[in-house]
């Protein structure tokens, strides 16, 4: 990770080496913190930053439901990013805002905290590598089956919930893929370690429900969108695992990840390794993340 001049850090702008915590830092022990991923990208008419209000959005929802009190404002914090990068003079960047329950009484209960903010911004490439996005990357159905509803709220991007992502993730690793697939606790598909997923077949497109426990993602939500303006069936349908190695196409679909395709799925090639529909989607979405398609520039927050 190459450091940035500055890091905003509750509510001022700190340099990079500066924005600390204490090590008993109530979120750091028990992962009372809410997070989110952002893209800024370099258009014709300046950085812009992709659904920074509806990121915003879901990390006040997933404050809501956590009980966090939070001493800033939407308003603040949409600011705080677009300021952020305008201060780093950055073109493209990745964004992470975070909110967690700082240093005082330590103990599950963390109401007793202060909650802080920050938000930093770093230049990050693909997060598959630019490899998987042009040919696609092998996965493994994790062993590890996705937090349900009942154990951890999934629709909140919650620190704890990523150590279920950690599992997943590392262990598909060590097994030689580049990513992690996991299932439901009744076995139907969930999402990725850091992704949403997609399935196509005979042209069609389908994604597991926001009821099956997945992340709802803003990047998942501009592919449907995205799909359904250029003529793409797309229906929110629960899955199998064996759905996955019959599956015409596959990919990815994430702030970090952008579109990757799938090529492969516990040693069983998916497709002819051509993915039409993926690629296409993945056009589509690469112009409007950059400001080519006017249709999606409301989407754009501009740098200015």
């Amino acid at each position: 990770m190459q450091p940035t001049k500055t890091i905003w850090f509750d509510g001022k702008f700190v340099p990079w080496d500066d924005a600390k915590i204490h090590v008993l830092t109530h979120a750091l022990h028990y992962g009372y913190s809410i997070f989110e991923g952002i893209r800024c990208n370099d258009t014709a008419d300046g950085p812009a930053i992709f659904r920074l209000r509806e990121h915003v959005d879901r990390l006040f929802d997933g404050a809501k439901v956590y009980r966090m009190n939070l001493p800033y404002t939407k308003e603040q914090l949409v600011s705080a990013c677009m300021d952020l990068v305008k201060e780093n003079g950055l073109q493209a960047c990745y964004v992470r805002p975070i909110v967690f329950s700082s240093f005082g009484e330590m103990g599950v209960n963390p109401l007793k905290n202060k909650v802080i903010g920050a938000v930093a911004c770093w230049e990050w490439g693909a997060y598959l590598g630019e490899e998987g996005m042009e040919k696609g990357i092998r996965c493994g159905v994790s062993s590890w089956a996705r937090i349900d509803s009942r154990i951890l709220p999934p629709q909140a991007k919650c620190s704890a919930n990523y150590a279920n992502s950690i599992l997943a993730k590392t262990d598909a690793l060590a097994a030689g893929y580049d990513e992690a697939i996991l299932l439901t606790l009744d076995g139907h598909v969930a999402e990725g370690s850091g992704e949403n997923i997609f399935r196509v077949r005979n042209g069609v497109v389908y994604t597991p429900t926001m009821q099956s426990g997945i992340l709802g993602g803003v990047t998942r939500a501009s592919v449907i969108q995205i799909a359904r303006d250029n003529g793409i069936e797309v229906h929110e349908r629960d899955f199998t695992k064996d759905e996955l190695y019959t599956a015409d196409e596959l990919f990815f679909s994430g702030t970090a990840a952008n579109i990757t395709p799938i090529r492969e799925v516990d040693g069983r090639m998916i497709g002819d390794g051509k993915y039409p529909v993926t690629k296409k989607i993945q056009k589509i979405y690469l112009d409007a993340i950059h400001g080519r398609i006017d249709k999606y520039k409301p989407w754009l927050s501009y740098v200015r």
